[in-house]
């Protein structure tokens, strides 16, 4: 298939979801909804579970609705810039992102999407404990690990314009939302897939690629791009995610697959075939984790039960170990400095990453 018409199948598409998310706030739980609500969020992702009573049900509002929010024109000018920062993020490229993923690559929908990693869920439970780097993270610094793993890249400063137009975003998607809400939230992250009937299969994985996923991400996994715009990501090699992002886990690739993929056919792939298909992709290498120690094993040993156990890091495939190179892709740096330890006992943190809780 050709740019061309890759280009045309993104466009119906981004129409197509734009126009299926694009409708009214709903922010009340499950028990509560209308059938005509039932029906509206049943078309946003055909095939996914339908809310329960006891969920918090929340479809954010859409950028087009921001027009006539009660807002100061400051607000909605900030909160244009971080939605217009989320789903073309690849204007930082070489600043921030040096790779050709967007926020909106693994946060579909405009980050307001059940089941397509929503990111207002990060707003209200934020700022909390996150096992990953081992102390209290807070909104700011979440997004900060997106670019630091998913983009490859340099986070923008706490504080700065772009970081808080960004934060502004998510929070403002999550209008309504009382903050640590007691409820289970309907649509959060991707969800966990039953286990694989079989042991997922990296060969089998390489034939269901072939023919659902390569018309867009390419034979060699590279993505399709048009001229300096990214059509679709790429899903391993340089370009890609790092040995850090969390989409890196089958886990999380798998669930995001079966409920997402392929464009426009969500949910048309088995739970067998989304674990396969996973296994395969990320079984193929990518640019080194930001917290490589200089030891692959010895890396993978330190973050194994908080992260890397659900990885093929460190792991042999095919005769070679994954992840055992100092290939940072287009960066010239490992570790952003902004990563770095918190300490709210009143004492002096160290320097570097905090270790993983054990």
């Amino acid at each position: 298939m050709t740019v061309k018409k890759l280009l045309s199948l993104s466009t119906v598409f981004a129409l197509t979801l734009t126009a299926a998310v694009a409708h009214a706030q709903i922010t009340k739980m499950g028990k509560d909804l209308t059938e005509e609500e039932r029906t509206q969020i049943a078309m946003m992702l055909p095939g996914a579970p339908a809310p329960k009573d006891d969920q918090l049900v929340h479809i954010p509002p859409s950028i087009d609705s921001l027009e006539d929010a009660e807002l100061h024109p400051k607000m909605k000018e900030a909160i244009r810039r971080g939605h217009d920062l989320f789903v073309n993020t690849q204007q930082l490229r070489g600043k921030n992102v040096f790779n050709n993923m967007n926020c909106a690559s693994c946060h579909l929908g405009e980050g307001r999407l059940p089941f397509a990693g929503p990111i207002w869920p990060a707003a209200v439970d934020l700022p909390t404990f996150r096992t990953k780097n081992g102390h209290v993270n807070n909104l700011e610094e979440r997004i900060a690990g997106c670019f630091t793993y998913s983009m490859n890249g340099q986070p923008p400063p706490y504080g700065s314009d772009d970081m808080v137009a960004i934060a502004l975003y998510h929070q403002w998607l999550a209008t309504g939302v009382p903050m640590f809400p007691k409820e289970k939230l309907y649509g959060r992250g991707y969800p966990t897939l039953a286990k694989a009937e079989q042991a997922p299969d990296a060969l089998r994985g390489k034939t269901l690629y072939t023919a659902n996923c390569a018309i867009c991400h390419g034979e060699d996994g590279a993505g399709k791009k048009e001229g300096d715009k990214v059509l679709f990501p790429a899903l391993w090699g340089n370009d890609s995610y790092n040995w850090g992002a969390g989409i890196s886990r089958m886990f999380t690739l798998a669930a995001f697959t079966k409920y997402n993929m392929p464009l426009g056919q969500p949910n048309s792939l088995s739970e067998q075939d989304s674990w396969d298909i996973a296994q395969y992709i990320n079984s193929q290498e990518r640019p080194q984790d930001a917290r490589y120690t200089g030891d692959v094993k010895e890396t993978r040993e330190l973050y194994l039960e908080t992260f890397h156990k659900h990885t093929m890091y460190g792991v042999e495939h095919e005769g070679k170990l994954l992840g055992e190179h100092m290939n940072l892709g287009h960066k010239d740096f490992l570790k952003p400095d902004v990563l770095r330890p918190r300490d709210f006992s009143g004492g002096a943190s160290k320097e570097g990453e905090a270790a993983p809780a054990k």
